[in-house]
């Protein structure tokens, strides 16, 4: 394995596996949100909101439909403060210690390969330069696409999500704001042409 990546961010994930497989991968605080815990634990919600306004946060939850839950809970727990919402794609299978698949059929972040994981935190890296330039889109860009506010924009977000490796339910506003964190406006108009064929 490469020398971990040393993430300066507190990293927010949903449970104490997915906490496990990115201790190798990162050097970097990792806190499980204890999944749907996270709505009833009051001083964790402190916690975090403190961390986030002082270190800032990255999310990552699971790309099924609990996983945005959660996400949309902490988005509205932590507004105003440094947080960075990172999505692992959707991949179908089951984790190695479950028995049957989740409900979604998808694997969770513990399930996911380092090597995926990795690239998703590598632009968050302490002492990484960032040469990529990244999309600064408005609503407007994705409106002018085709991605919202259409009669197909569902299944045009959702062809978009399969090609760029997001998870398939994610929101036109969520979707935004991962496109201007991890792809260029160069990469995202090749996207959409490959969708659009």
């Amino acid at each position: 394995m490469e020398n971990k990546l040393k993430i300066e961010k507190i990293v927010l994930v949903e449970g104490k596996y997915d906490k496990i497989k990115l201790d190798f991968i990162l050097d970097a605080t990792v806190i499980p949100c204890d999944g749907f815990g996270i709505f009833r634990e009051k001083e964790k919600a402190v916690l975090l909101r403190r961390l986030a306004k002082e270190r800032g946060i990255i999310v990552l939850t699971d790309a099924d439909g609990a996983g945005l839950v959660i996400r949309n809970h902490l988005k509205n727990l932590l507004s105003g403060n440094d947080v960075i919402h990172l999505y692992t794609p959707a991949v179908p299978g089951k984790e190695k210690r479950k028995v049957s698949p989740s409900k979604a059929g998808l694997l969770g972040v513990e399930g996911i390969d380092a090597e995926t994981l990795r690239a998703l935190f590598l632009p968050y890296a302490a002492g990484e330069n960032e040469t990529k330039k990244k999309a600064s889109l408005t609503k407007v860009d994705f409106y002018t696409d085709g991605l919202s506010g259409g009669e197909n924009s569902a299944a045009l977000r959702k062809a978009f999500c399969a090609e760029a490796g997001f998870p398939p339910e994610i929101s036109a506003g969520s979707l935004l704001e991962a496109v201007n964190l991890l792809f260029s406006e160069e990469e995202y108009r090749g996207i959409l042409t490959k969708i659009k064929g």
